[in-house]
This record gives C-alpha cells, sequence and structure tokens, in this order.
C-alpha cells in the first residue's frame, strides 16, 4: 500500500510539473530532455531503493537517492499543491459558466478557465526556495557546527559546582559522515571549548559496528576532560535496523559497538550511575539504555539510580526524550537534569533565536529541541552531530552544547 501511495505521489507531482514546463517553453526538444531527465531520475530511484539491502542498511547511495528525492520531488509537490489549488477554484468557475452560458453545454472539455500566471509562479517561488534550501542543506548544512551553551540553574546545583561545565554530543551516525575534513574541523571546535565532563547522549552507529572504523582516530582526538567522558547507547547501537545472518553475529557487532566506546575514550553508563566528585560536594551521574515511545525500551531507572544518594543533584542520560515525557517526569525519584538526543530537529526546521522554533518533529515529540523546565526538572535535547536518512540539514544546524550548571538559591525544586 505504501509503494502504491509513493507511485501516485510521484506520478502527480511530475504532471503538475510538467504543465509548468509547458508553459515556460514550446520547444519539443526542451520538453523532451525535461522527460527523459525525470525518467533517469526515477530509474536511479527506483534502482537504489528497490535494491535496498537489508543487510547492508544504509548506505552513500541511500543516503543520495534520499537526498534526491527530497530534493527534486517535495518541490514539485508544493508546484502541484498550487496548481491542485487553482484547478478547484477552476472547476468551480467552469461550473458556474456551464450554467450561465449555453455555449458551454455541448462542450464539457472546454467550460475550464484557463490557468493564470499567479498559482504557477507562486508554485515555482516555493518549490525554488525549497530545492535551494535542501541543496544547501546537503553541501553546507550538514557540517555547519554550531556551540550553544545554555545555563541550568538550580538550588539544588551544589554550591562549589557552580559554573560547572558539560559539553554534550549526540547522534553522530558515523556511518552517514563523509566528509574527515569536516569532521576533524568540528572535532577541533569541541576542543577549542571549556568544560569539565563530557557526555554523548547515543547513536554512535546507524547499525553497524565497522561504521566506526574510518572516523576512530579522528573522533578519539576529542580532548578528555577533568572529570571523564561518558555515554549511553541510542536505539541505532543495538543493529536492530540491518539484517543479521544469525543471532551470534548481531550480538558479535553488538558487542563491538560496546567495545568501540570504549576505544574512544566513554564510560559507558548501561543502567548505571557513578558519582562526579570534587574536593567538597558530589552530584550523580545516570546513565541509561535506550528507553522511547516508538523504540527499544531497554532502560531500566530503578536499576540505573541504585544507591544514588536522595539528596545529590542528578543528571539523567537517556537518549530519547519521550522517556522524559512518560517516566522521567512523574518519577519519585527527582532527576534534576535529562540530556536526550535522537530527533535530530528533523534535520529541517526553522530557528530564529528567542522569537521562533518550528519543525514538523514537533508533531510527533513533545520535547525535540533545546532546554525544557517542567516544574523544575530540566530536560534538554540535544539536535544532533550526525544526520541520517536525508544527508542535510535545513534551518537545525549540527550542533555541539555546553550547559553550565548554576546554583540559585531562589530555583528551589524538590
Amino acid at each position: 500500500m505504501f509503494l502504491f501511495y509513493f507511485a501516485l505521489f510521484i506520478i502527480i507531482a511530475d504532471l503538475y510539473a510538467y504543465q509548468i514546463i509547458k508553459r515556460i517553453t514550446k520547444s519539443k526538444f526542451l520538453k523532451t530532455v525535461y522527460i527523459l531527465i525525470t525518467l533517469s531520475i526515477l530509474a536511479y530511484l527506483g534502482y537504489v531503493f528497490y535494491g535496498f539491502d537489508r543487510k547492508t542498511g544504509q548506505n552513500d547511495r541511500t543516503l543520495l537517492a534520499t537526498g534526491v528525492l527530497l530534493t527534486l520531488y517535495i518541490p514539485r509537490f508544493w508546484i502541484a499543491i498550487c496548481l491542485f489549488v487553482e484547478d478547484i477554484f477552476r472547476i468551480i468557475f467552469g461550473i458556474f459558466n456551464i450554467n450561465k452560458q449555453s455555449k458551454y453545454k455541448n462542450k464539457f472539455s472546454d467550460f475550464l478557465p484557463n490557468r493564470t500566471k499567479f498559482f504557477a509562479v507562486f508554485g515555482v517561488i516555493i518549490a525554488g526556495i525549497h530545492f535551494f534550501a535542501f541543496l544547501h542543506g546537503i553541501f553546507i548544512g550538514r557540517y555547519n557546527y554550531r556551540v550553544i551553551e545554555q545555563n541550568v540553574a538550580s538550588a539544588n546545583v551544589p554550591a562549589s559546582f557552580n559554573e560547572f561545565k558539560i559539553l554534550q554530543l549526540s547522534d553522530m551516525h558515523l556511518g552517514s559522515l563523509a566528509r574527515p575534513d569536516k569532521i576533524k574541523e568540528a572535532v577541533n571546535l569541541i576542543n577549542q571549548q571549556e568544560y569539565d565532563i563530557l557526555v554523548f547522549t547515543g547513536d554512535l552507529v546507524n547499525a553497524r559496528a565497522v561504521e566506526v572504523d574510518k572516523w576512530k582516530d579522528i573522533i578519539a582526538n576529542i580532548k578528555t576532560p577533568k572529570y571523564g567522558k561518558y555515554a549511553v547507547l541510542g536505539n541505532h547501537d543495538y543493529g536492530d535496523y540491518v539484517k543479521f545472518d544469525t543471532e551470534a553475529d548481531k550480538k558479535q557487532n553488538f558487542n563491538q559497538i560496546l567495545k568501540s566506546y570504549s576505544d574512544l575514550g566513554f564510560t559507558l553508563l548501561n543502567n548505571q550511575n557513578v558519582a562526579i566528585t570534587n574536593q567538597k560536594d558530589t552530584i550523580s551521574l545516570i546513565g541509561v539504555e535506550n528507553w522511547g515511545r516508538k523504540f527499544i525500551q531497554k532502560g531500566d531507572l530503578k536499576l540505573a539510580s541504585k544507591n544514588v544518594n536522595p539528596n545529590h543533584f542528578k543528571i539523567l542520560l537517556s537518549h530519547d526524550p519521550s522517556h522524559f515525557e512518560l517516566e522521567v517526569i512523574n518519577n519519585k525519584t527527582f532527576y534534576d537534569l535529562t540530556l536526550s538526543g535522537h530527533t535530530h530537529g528533523f534535520q529541517f526546521g526553522i530557528e530564529i533565536p528567542g522569537y521562533l522554533q518550528w519543525s514538523p518533529v514537533k508533531w510527533v515529540y513533545k520535547h525535540w529541541a533545546g532546554l525544557y523546565n517542567e516544574n523544575g526538572r530540566y530536560l534538554y535535547v540535544n539536535r544532533g552531530f550526525g544526520y541520517h536518512g536525508y544527508p542535510g540539514r535545513v534551518g537545525v544546524r549540527p550542533e555541539i552544547t555546553i550547559l553550565t550548571l548554576q546554583y540559585d538559591q531562589n530555583k528551589k525544586y524538590n
């Protein structure tokens, strides 16, 4: 059924887009060239997607094909919407005219008014904006890293941990990355930051451990701060999105992914906690395996929080922000700050700091990017370091986050 609707979408988009071509040129040669190019693109997309190998999973070909699909066919869809709206008006006016003018009664095929320039021009403008935005997202946006600094103020922060800095990374998806030079620049940007601890909130790979090999030397260069580097697993780290020959192969892949985290200098917190202690006070860092509304649920808050001092300021690492909404926010244990990723901000949206933050992912995830405060329980959702599916980012840049804990006696939560 999906293939039927997908094919219908392609056909409608192409038919309406061709209406624009016919208006632009009368040349049969140019029309023929357009048709041949379109058929070639469709043949390429069909070849890649029909030949998708579950054993391989996402690769450079599927990334490119997805980019082509979104960059070329969503614009055609916008054109189709505009011309379809115009067709509705044309039909309404045609029906009105056929009742008013007897000359149309025997010429049903001629009753539609001619198309106007307005809808065609408007459709082309919207399509053009989309096309160039997604093209920018592929060539520039996906590696346009930014550092976001965010303060987290609470009276629960020990005074000696005031101005304690946490650097958060998430969702590297190493199997998708393609530019070593850009990743080296990102690592240099990370190392330029001042931070006391580094945390990574899951999805190191798309599915397979071998994805790490190409990037190990670069990622391992991320500096280790005074209080160490910690991580939790994301849904992609379990290898569920590719097909293995045997369960033993899948388990071996998973164990290798666990080893890769260690090789990169991270301590994995799989339903575990660790005490972060300075000379005066202690805060608790708690990590759970993936737990999500739509994906694998291996996280165990009770086990992860075993023997944690209830009076400690508690930082929870949990890959999927739906965990915060469904389990954390109403838990009898007060988790002061939860750090998540997973959503990627949909890799598409509009963000104007202080004015506007929107993405279609908000229809799926209540908490999808940035800092949230629910009755004193903070959640920060990182927009991700890498990308998956669409090989680009439009309006939602890849992120390196610096969260600064601040002691504020006026913000007492429990």
